[in-house]
């Protein structure tokens, strides 16, 4: 819309010959005491510096970064349905424009938007919707780089579940949980009386050692008590009615594992010399092992984002619970001040303090990505926090520890380690009380050798396939277990 014009000097007083003269004679004084008052006020509104849109199906984030703080008023309109936004204190400039061409056509919730000077100093957004939205609308503070940044966060009404979206995009058949059948000893892949040789037993010891536990060791079949043969029949028909599934092995029911690819959209993680992202390269590396272990017998795989978008750390680990994972294994690659730094970890929760300085810098770097990425902390539910930050227990820290050693084991194989040891600190991302959670650091990004290795198809590859046979390995001696299902 044009500008109104500033009201011209003689209008601030009234019409009188005797004033007007007067004015005439004191003019250049006057205008140049009452010049900067007179200005037009869009010469002195927030200028918009960026714009950003990241579409994705949990969400879609509009991002204004401006160079000052902004007053917002929004109201949604039906039929059809559409978001209002006026933004008080911005003048419209090109860069604003801009947004109109950033939204794509397959932005799940965003038709298109249009942008206008609805009054003086007062901007207009209306974003035509696919379908009606619960819209939040806030502002976050500088931090990271970013100037202040106004955020639309477009959520469905009615939310996507992660069960349901995992059970859409995966791949496998519920015939080959059905057609499967536990092995005769209760561990997989336990050898039966008569086949384990002292080579075999020598090998399943050296396994258990790099898996950080100690293998079922077969026993001679006797006869069983009454009482114990009718539990055992009553366990037995309870499996074939549940079937449960162990990757790799023979099934006792499906497994479920949570990728947890970090950073995304606004948080870019660490950058490297040559300008790639943490967080692109460990979207990369998840999808590659998504793909891996969806090859194993039984076992299906959630992505916590599956595309350039952020999520929250609370709801990457609420994201799991709610498939009912039975592993979480968060992806990142390290960055430190000195590009000599060098080396692959493995990381768990410590509730009693880090296990290095360098634990301790990690952990608190990582659980800085809801301030980067965003986060309306003003509807964070407060009995979620409760949950994810008071409750882990101490058998969830040991499995986690199990695991971790035997992935870093295999890690090891094709990349030298930071550290030849699981360390622990305070993640916030791996809190989930009844997940087994590791954090896997791939190499240090701010390496300019190792972020060469990144990049490369192949050793993402090699790195797919170490966590692999690290899960693989772990599960070999420690089953997942039957478990109720969780509210």
């Amino acid at each position: 819309m044009p500008r109104t014009p500033a009201l011209p000097p003689d209008s601030l007083i009234p019409d009188s010959p005797t004033r007007r003269t007067a004015l005439k004679k004191g003019g250049t004084l006057l205008l140049s005491v009452l010049a900067p008052a007179l200005l037009p006020t869009s010469a002195m509104a927030a200028q918009i510096m960026a714009v950003r849109v990241w579409p994705a199906d949990d969400y879609t984030r509009v991002t204004l970064e401006n160079d000052g703080e902004l007053k917002t008023t929004h109201f949604m309109v039906p039929d059809p349905p559409r978001l209002v936004v006026d933004i008080d204190g911005l003048a419209l400039n090109d860069t604003l424009k801009s947004l109109v061409a950033k939204v794509e056509s397959n932005d799940p919730y965003i038709k298109q938007v249009r942008v206008g000077q609805n009054r003086p100093n007062v901007v207009r957004l209306v974003f035509d919707l696919k379908e009606t939205v619960k819209p939040q609308v806030f502002t976050l503070d500088p931090v990271a780089g970013y100037r202040h940044r106004l955020i639309f966060d477009l959520y469905p009404v009615k939310p996507v579940d992660p069960l349901t979206a995992m059970i859409d995009k995966e791949k496998w058949s519920g015939s080959e949980v059905a057609a499967a059948t536990p092995t005769p000893s209760g561990q997989p892949g336990a050898p039966s009386v008569g086949q384990a040789g002292p080579a075999a037993v020598a090998q399943l010891e050296a396994d258990a050692a790099r898996a950080g536990t100690t293998p079922a060791q077969p026993q001679p079949s006797t006869p069983q008590p009454p009482a114990v043969a009718q539990r055992q029949a009553q366990a037995q028909a309870q499996a074939q009615a549940h079937p449960r599934a162990v990757p790799g092995q023979k099934v006792t029911r499906m497994v479920t594992i949570a990728l947890d690819p970090g950073h995304g959209g606004e948080d870019p993680g660490a950058t490297g010399a040559t300008g790639v992202h943490e967080k692109d390269i460990v979207l990369s590396v998840a999808k590659r092992l998504k793909a891996k272990l969806e090859e194993l017998p039984n076992t299906r795989v959630m992505l916590t984002r599956d595309a350039d978008f952020f999520v929250p750390l609370g709801q990457r680990v609420e994201k799991a619970r709610k498939v009912q994972a039975d592993l979480f294994v968060s992806i990142h690659a390290d960055a430190f001040v000195q590009p000599s730094a060098r080396g692959s970890s493995v990381f768990v929760l410590s509730e009693k303090g880090a296990s290095s300085s360098a634990a301790r810098w990690l952990a608190n770097d990582q659980n800085k990505a809801d301030l980067i990425g965003g986060t309306n902390f003003a509807s964070h539910d407060k009995d979620i926090a409760s949950v994810l930050f008071d409750l882990s227990t101490t058998a969830q820290i040991n499995d986690s520890l199990k695991l971790g050693k035997a992935v870093l084991s295999e890690i090891g194989g094709i990349n030298r380690l930071h550290k030849g040891s699981v360390e622990q600190a305070g993640f916030a991302v791996l809190k989930a009380p009844d997940i087994p959670s590791i954090l896997v650091e791939t190499a240090f990004i701010s390496n300019p050798e190792e972020e060469a290795r990144l990049k490369d198809d192949g050793y993402q590859n090699q790195l797919a396939d170490a966590i692999t046979k690290g899960i693989k390995r772990y599960f070999a001696y420690n089953p997942p277990l039957a478990k109720s299902r969780m509210t």
